[in-house]
């Protein structure tokens, strides 16, 4: 696989390279650790530092023609993405939350796009979609979910499904598990998955509440999202350590769960002993009405 640095023009290369030279600079990742963010390759105590703050960042789009944004909400540590295409300015975003429905309208205006489809990945436990309030404020967009979800939309998903937006298309994989209307959204060169909560950066969704099930779990990462190609980039809905991206071939290398047998991943999800969502109660009810109940 080609590095990223390799996909930029020249001049890109040189301003990156540039910024990595002034490690003190006020824009530099390091800076910001110093403000009490994370810097990549910096080790604290041993308990990990957790992402206070984030609006969004900007990656070098491995396709040809598609712009792309990760956004990030910093309650429930979620990241919300936009993809569109460059030339006709179609647009998706995909697991919108409600905090930050007025910073995600922003940029997109800001960047002249036409938001076509709002998709969740999953009916989520932790936080509201901001897909109901947005269709209220965007003229002709449609929402999306699993038809496995229970939730309400304008679309319902299935396997091999596409999303499209101007030449560029997301293919829907289902991958229940976490939930049962889980799925992941890989882009149609495969150089990028959306995985939800089924694949996290080092780890997986929970089983334990929402239709569970931790041999599912297993098999829908191992035959939707580790028959991706390694180089395929991995994109969460959460993380909680501030790391953006992994990849296919990292996690079927490093997962400390999912290298497991399915027996021991079984065993172990079934000990993880984790609280619940402090916001399951409300998120729940209001993400099945398209995150309107109540508003």
């Amino acid at each position: 696989m080609c590095s990223v640095m390799s996909r930029v023009n020249p001049a890109q290369r040189v301003v990156s390279v540039a910024l990595r030279l002034r490690p003190n600079a006020p824009g530099s990742s390091c800076a910001a650790a110093r403000r009490g963010r994370l810097c990549p390759g910096l080790t604290s105590a041993a308990e990990p530092l957790r992402l206070t703050s984030r609006w969004f960042s900007s990656r070098a789009a491995v396709t040809q023609g598609l712009l792309f944004r990760q956004l990030f909400e910093a309650e429930s540590s979620t990241y919300t993405y936009l993809l569109a295409d460059t030339d006709t300015k179609e647009a998706v975003i995909i697991d919108p939350v409600l905090e930050t429905i007025d910073r995600d309208l922003h940029l997109i205006n800001q960047l002249g796009l036409n938001l076509k489809v709002a998709v969740n990945t999953h009916c989520h436990a932790d936080h509201i979609t901001s897909t109901g309030l947005m269709k209220k404020r965007l003229f002709g967009l449609k929402s999306a979910i699993s038809k496995f979800s229970g939730a309400s939309a304008d679309i319902f998903l299935s396997e091999g499904d596409k999303i499209t937006f101007g030449k560029h298309s997301l293919t829907v994989r289902e991958t229940p598990g976490h939930t049962d209307g889980c799925a992941t959204l890989v882009l149609g060169d495969q150089s990028m998955a959306f995985t939800g909560d089924t694949l996290l950066i080092r780890g997986c969704g929970r089983t334990d509440f929402q239709q569970g099930c931790s041999k599912t779990l297993y098999e829908s990462i191992h035959q939707k999202i580790f028959t991706l190609p390694d180089e395929c980039l991995v994109y969460p809905a959460h993380d909680y350590l501030g790391q953006t991206v992994s990849t296919v071939g990292e996690e079927r290398k490093f997962n400390p769960r999912l290298t497991k047998s399915l027996e021991d991943f079984v065993n172990i999800m079934k000990n993880l002993n984790l609280p619940k969502p402090a916001k399951i109660d409300i998120s729940v009810p209001a993400n099945l009405v398209c995150g309107l109940h109540g508003l």
